[in-house]
Parts: C-alpha cells; sequence; structure tokens
C-alpha cells in the first residue's frame, strides 16, 4: 500500500473547503508530508460516502428470475457501482418479506450467505441489513441464529401488508401481479395476506422478545416508514433507536425530539420530493431533523443530494457532505470513518471540481475506482 500526498487539492474538513494536503500512510488519514506527492490541482477530496441503505444492488443479483446464480459475481459488479458513485462503506439491503421471490428468506438467504463470503475479498466496507416483515410470527424463534450465521447485525422492520384493505374484506391492490412475480397461485397469495393479517393482535407481544434478543446480541434496529408519533415512541421502547424513512413530519419530530436518528432517502433530495407522496427530505433537512441520507434504489443520489443542498444555500458543503459521510457513520456507530482527519480510515472520494463527476474513490488508501485525466496524475 503506497504512501501518499495528495497536494493542491481543494479538502473537504468539518470546517469547509480549503486548499490543502491530504496525506495517507498504511490506510489512514496522516499528518504529512509522507510519501509519494500527486498533484490534485482541479480536483475535490472529500469523506467517502458511507451508504445506510440501499437496495440497487438486486439488479446485479437477480438481472432475470433464475438468470444470476452465482451471487458472488453481481457482488463484485456492485462494487464496481458503488465505488464508481463515491460510495465507500455500503449497505446492502435484503427484505424476508410474506412477499417472497426476491424478497422471500430463500433468496435472502443467498444474497446474506454471498455478501457474507464475498465481502472480505472486495475493498469497499459492504455490509448487509435485513428488512424484515414483523408479521412473519413463524420466523421469529430462529431469526437471532439466522442473523449471526448470515453475519447481519443490522435488522429493520416493516409492515407492508394492506391491512385496511384486508380488514373490509377487499382485494389488495395489485396482488395478482405481485403474487405472480414472487411465483404463487394469486389465491394462495390472498390467503397468505389473510393469515398474517389475522394474527395482528400476537405481534406487539412477540416483538418486544425479539427485540430484546436482538438488543442483547448488540443488533442495530431501525423502524421503517412511521407515520404517528406513538408508533415511533413504541418502537424506542423496544430499542428501535433508528427512524428510517419516517412518511410524516410528526413522526420525524417525534424521533429527532426524543434523540432517535432519523435517516431520509437521497432521492427524495434529488427529485425534490418523495416518489410517493409522503414527507419531502428537503423540508426535513430544512427544520435540522435529518441526520443522514441514504442511496435507496439509486447509488448517483448520495452524491448528487449533498451538492444540490450545498448549491440551493440551504447548508454548506460540510453540513450538507456530513449527511452522507460522517452522519450515517455515527448511525451505525463507525467512529474511524466519516472525516479527513488524521488517524481516521483513508476513505475518501475525489471530484472533478469542473464537472463535479467522481474522479476516483479509495478505501482504505486503495483506489476502488479511477478513470480519465485523474489516472494520469496517479501513474506519473
Amino acid at each position: 500500500m503506497r504512501s501518499l500526498d495528495l497536494i493542491d487539492a481543494e479538502v473537504l474538513t468539518p470546517e469547509g473547503l480549503r486548499r490543502d494536503t491530504l496525506s495517507v500512510a498504511d490506510g489512514l488519514i496522516v499528518a504529512g508530508p509522507i510519501g509519494h506527492a500527486v498533484d490534485l490541482h482541479g480536483f475535490i477530496v472529500l469523506p467517502g460516502i458511507v451508504d445506510l441503505h440501499g437496495d440497487a444492488f438486486e439488479r446485479h443479483l437477480a438481472p432475470r428470475r433464475g438468470a444470476m446464480k452465482q451471487m458472488n459475481e453481481g457482488l463484485i459488479a456492485t462494487e464496481a457501482e458503488l465505488a464508481a458513485n463515491g460510495i465507500t462503506t455500503a449497505v446492502l439491503a435484503q427484505f424476508v418479506s410474506w412477499e417472497g421471490g426476491l424478497r422471500g428468506l430463500e433468496f435472502a438467504d443467498q444474497v446474506f450467505c454471498a455478501l457474507r463470503d464475498t465481502a472480505p475479498s472486495l475493498l469497499t466496507d459492504m455490509r448487509a441489513q435485513l428488512r424484515f416483515e414483523t408479521h412473519l410470527l413463524d420466523l421469529y424463534a430462529t431469526l437471532p441464529e439466522r442473523l449471526r450465521a448470515w453475519d447481519v447485525s443490522y435488522v429493520v422492520f416493516n409492515d407492508h401488508l394492506p391491512h385496511e384493505r384486508l380488514a373490509a374484506g377487499k382485494t389488495p391492490k395489485r396482488m395478482v401481479g405481485q403474487a405472480l412475480k414472487a411465483g404463487r397461485n394469486p389465491q394462495a397469495h390472498l390467503s397468505l395476506m389473510q393469515d398474517l393479517h389475522a394474527v395482528s393482535g400476537d405481534v406487539p407481544a412477540a416483538l418486544e422478545s425479539l427485540c430484546a434478543a436482538l438488543s442483547a446480541a448488540d443488533v442495530r434496529m431501525g423502524s421503517h416508514d412511521d407515520q404517528l408519533a406513538e408508533t415511533r415512541a413504541l418502537w424506542r421502547s423496544r430499542g428501535v433507536k433508528i427512524a428510517e424513512f419516517p412518511e410524516t413530519q410528526t413522526a420525524a419530530e417525534a424521533a429527532h425530539d426524543a434523540g432517535d436518528f432519523v435517516v431520509m432517502g437521497a432521492p427524495n433530495v434529488v427529485r425534490g420530493g418523495s416518489h410517493n407522496g409522503n414527507l419531502s427530505a428537503l423540508d426535513l433537512i430544512s427544520m435540522g431533523m435529518c441526520d443522514a441520507l441514504a442511496s435507496d434504489y439509486h447509488y448517483p443520489s448520495p452524491r448528487r443530494a449533498a451538492l444540490m443542498l450545498a448549491d440551493a444555500g440551504v447548508m454548506d458543503l460540510a453540513a450538507s457532505w456530513r449527511l452522507i459521510s460522517a452522519g450515517p457513520a455515527k448511525v451505525l456507530g463507525l467512529t474511524d470513518r466519516g472525516e479527513l482527519r488524521s488517524g481516521l480510515r483513508a476513505d475518501f472520494v475525489v471530484l472533478d471540481a469542473k464537472t463535479r463527476r467522481v474522479a476516483a474513490t479509495f478505501v482504505q488508501g486503495r483506489p476502488s475506482y479511477m478513470s480519465g485525466a485523474i489516472a494520469d496524475r496517479f501513474m506519473r
């Protein structure tokens, strides 16, 4: 691993951009000068992006039904996409849901096992998040052991059952298409949803026990799509301290005021609002109630969102970039990354100052991506 002095670049410090030298040795940021000098005039060096929640990897692992048998190859392709977008730490969000198919237990087992076995050979720090549907009571007893086997230490709870329509005896919207996508007979799929809805009264007590067990095992926990302050308070009482993509300002305020982490989607910022009409991430950020932005379904969005927020004057670049670097690192409990500071991991992204496209990405001082003119600088 080569020691480097990146000179004459604009470096993003916690205080803001300044022309400076960033020195790297043994995978860490160090006080320089120390090694081979690389002139990065015309480039901006920023902390590597920490992505808390992304599911865009699915296109690499299952481009068509049954088409991808060796998932390690899909994960390698995923890393290339992550690196090209400046992401140095990535959390891959995988469902275990009654919805089946790519969200079913069998597929999830393949994904988690492949990630567990492949991640150590990759530069990007790729981790797993289990998105778990709360009504799958049959899986509660075995879930802690499954998590240990998968090496998964982050769980987010979801409930995507259409309870109102099921309670009214109506057929859920898009039910037939969903069933066929999962490879199920539509009537069998409907019966499954009805059976799961029928046990709703047993879920709260079961969750209390499950969350206690996961908390004891140091599993980080979050809730997804909170709508009510009361719901967020209930999750908090169970030790679930991350509010992921709250759908209403009321729920987000309840989380923020109680000291919970609030995570929003970067595409929400880039699009100028939620794609399904929920809470605007921009509004929440403007009120100072968002701790981190995640890629959600689009890996280029964290970088674009941070730059857009700075360009619009919502906050300065140091603050907006913190939402995709130091902020998410704090949510994950990672104290060794997120800032360009001596002693921390040398995880950083280099942007072309004119186009602001990703020119290079480094993880622990090693390039995971490099393209174009910047490669000439490093090869001199």
